[in-house]
Parts: structure tokens; sequence; C-alpha cells
């Protein structure tokens, strides 16, 4: 699945409560055993930087944001080189797992679907 079909899933199923509601608890449980909190990680970590959107909205972070991100995964690289696992105290609790990231790249696609749309605007005399 392409970074921006999952953006779209994503918009679907939040633009529907009733969806949104059932998928709420699925979305948890796999966050939890998907295993990234145990590294430290917030899922906003796991994006890959190849795309040129992320890599904007990578330049947009403040710097103590960009700071704790690499500090982040800096930290979760030398664990999984030792083929351990962080303290349960210094996992990444649920409430700690916040978007730092997705705003950025939202605004950023936002500013491309209206650049692209100011740019294709024809004039009519």
């Amino acid at each position: 699945m392409s970074f921006t079909s999952g953006l779209a899933l994503r918009r679907a199923i939040v633009a529907r409560p009733w969806l949104h509601k059932m998928m709420a608890p699925i979305a948890e449980k796999y966050n939890d055993l998907a295993g990234y909190r145990k590294l430290g990680l917030v899922r906003d970590d796991l994006i890959a930087e190849e795309n040129e959107i992320v890599q904007e909205a990578l330049k947009r972070l403040p710097p103590k944001v960009a700071y704790d991100r690499v500090y982040r995964l800096r930290r979760a690289i030398q664990c999984s080189l030792a083929h351990t696992i962080l303290p349960k105290e210094e996992h990444t609790k649920p409430e700690g797992d916040i978007s730092y990231l997705m705003p950025y790249i939202e605004e950023i696609e936002r500013e491309r679907k209206e650049k692209e749309e100011l740019d294709s605007l024809t004039r009519i005399r």
C-alpha cells in the first residue's frame, strides 16, 4: 500500500464515526502487538523518509521535536542491534503515542493540492 493510499484509508475511516468506533480497539491492539512502543518509538517514527512530502515535513519540525525523534530512532536501533527491548518504564505509553509528524504531512498535502488547483486555473476572457 502506498503512503497516499494509506492516508486516504485513514481519512475514510475517521470520516465515518461508526467505522472509527469499530476499528479503534483493533488498531490499538495492533499497535501494542507491533512492538515499536517497547523500543520507545511512537507511531510517526515509523513513517518512511523516502517520500518527498515526509522529507519536507521533517524539515518543518521544531528543533526539539526533531531532536527527540532522532534520539528515539537511535535508541531503537541500539536495542535492535543488541537484541533487547527497553525496560517496562521506558516503553512508550499509549497516551504518549501522539502524532507529531502527520499534521505537517497533511498541511503539505493541502498546500500541494491548492497549488495544483491554482496552477490548473484557466483565464476566461
